[in-house]
């Protein structure tokens, strides 16, 4: 197996097509049409990909045994009141898998790398809906509980998660099906305005988180007084958000790498530090939904909306099914639709073939 992996050849930006460029990160690109066998192989020699799909792989079996201890110790399908919980520890699980997933096998062709980062986006949106899920059973602040925006909230957060998904996958593909034609690729966003595509993907990300939080931000910035739900549970928000934040800021600046490109290739570029500031930023939410949810149950089951399946399990399901529905109809065009060659490089071991999928 050694041996194997010393066979596999790293590259540079200038020897892989723009599409999997990544900005301010010069070395470390692993060949563009990897063989799958290849992708996993790669996990295990350094690239400029191998922490990023680390940093999310690990982080994962440990969301995992908290699912698996809530479902076998606390018994929570048995308990209407935990199955927002539930729903959220599965998108824990399911947006780091997700990630690591689309991180090991994007270069084993342009096309495959679009539909696995739809795939990825797809989960981050659920993980959102997960979060606003338990915010809505546990988080609300006492004042705005039964209130008319709690109980619109639900609905609000679900079309903001599709809405995510939509936007994050336009800003790869643009219109599904308008995207060719007869004989080549028309257009690609993200290839044709990187820093448009960029931005769009930004805004798809920080949307929903926003509105989302609302009630969290007005809980532990805004709310004076009675009824503000100020406890001990606040200063474990205040760590998720500034994480949040931070992790933000390192997926939209390219930051350390951008001040010093090609030094930060391989070890310390911002989206190995994204994924670590996000895994934290989850691990402290997590405790935070879970101490409310404890020290808040009495009263919530008084005097909160009672949780139902529709308002939980069910809205997740119903978020999973439309996000499968938009990534189906977004890799359509790229499972079926006329495909362009690639232009070979000079150092490229293959020759260019002409079922790659759509180039940049």
């Amino acid at each position: 197996m050694l041996s194997l992996i010393k066979l596999l050849r790293v590259f540079t930006i200038n020897q892989v097509p723009k599409v999997f460029h990544e900005d301010s990160i010069i070395s470390g690109y692993r060949h563009p049409r990897s063989s799958a066998t290849d992708c996993i192989l790669s996990l295990f020699q350094l690239t400029n990909e191998t922490l990023n799909i680390w940093t999310h792989f690990l982080p994962t079996w440990y969301f995992l045994w908290k699912l698996v201890t809530v479902v076998l110790i606390q018994r929570a399908w048995q308990d209407s009141f935990t199955w927002p919980l539930l729903v959220f520890l599965l998108s824990c699980c399911i947006y780091p898998l997700a990630s690591c997933c689309a991180h090991t096998f994007s270069t084993m062709s342009a096309r495959a790398r679009h539909i696995c980062f739809f795939f990825d986006y797809g989960a981050l949106s659920f993980y959102s809906l997960g979060s606003s899920i338990t915010y809505s059973a546990y988080v609300f602040p006492d004042k705005l509980v039964n209130s008319f925006f709690h109980q619109c909230y639900i609905p609000i957060t679900v079309l903001n998660a599709l809405v995510c998904t939509v936007l994050s996958c336009y800003s790869r593909l643009g219109m599904p099906f308008l995207q060719y034609n007869h004989d080549t690729v028309k257009r690609f966003p993200e290839c044709q305005r990187p820093k448009f595509s960029k931005y769009l993907r930004v805004m798809a990300f920080a949307y929903p988180y926003l509105l989302d939080h609302i009630p969290l931000f007005y809980r532990v910035f805004l709310c004076v007084g009675e009824g503000c739900t100020d406890n001990d549970t606040n200063t474990l928000h205040l760590y998720h958000i500034a994480l949040a934040l931070l992790t933000g800021f390192l997926f939209a600046t390219h930051l350390p790498e951008r001040l010093a490109p090609g030094s930060f290739d391989y070890i310390g570029h911002s989206h190995q530090l994204f994924h670590v500031c996000s895994i934290l930023g989850t691990h402290f939410q997590m405790k935070a939904i879970e101490q409310d949810m404890m020290t808040r149950r009495p009263w919530l089951l008084e005097h909160s909306l009672p949780i139902t399946f529709t308002s939980s399990v069910g809205a997740g399901i119903f978020c999973v099914v439309l996000n499968l529905v938009i990534i189906i109809l977004y890799s359509l065009p790229l499972l079926y639709g006329p495909v362009c060659k690639e232009k070979k490089h000079d150092t490229d071991p293959k020759k260019p073939s002409a079922k790659v999928g759509p180039c940049c």
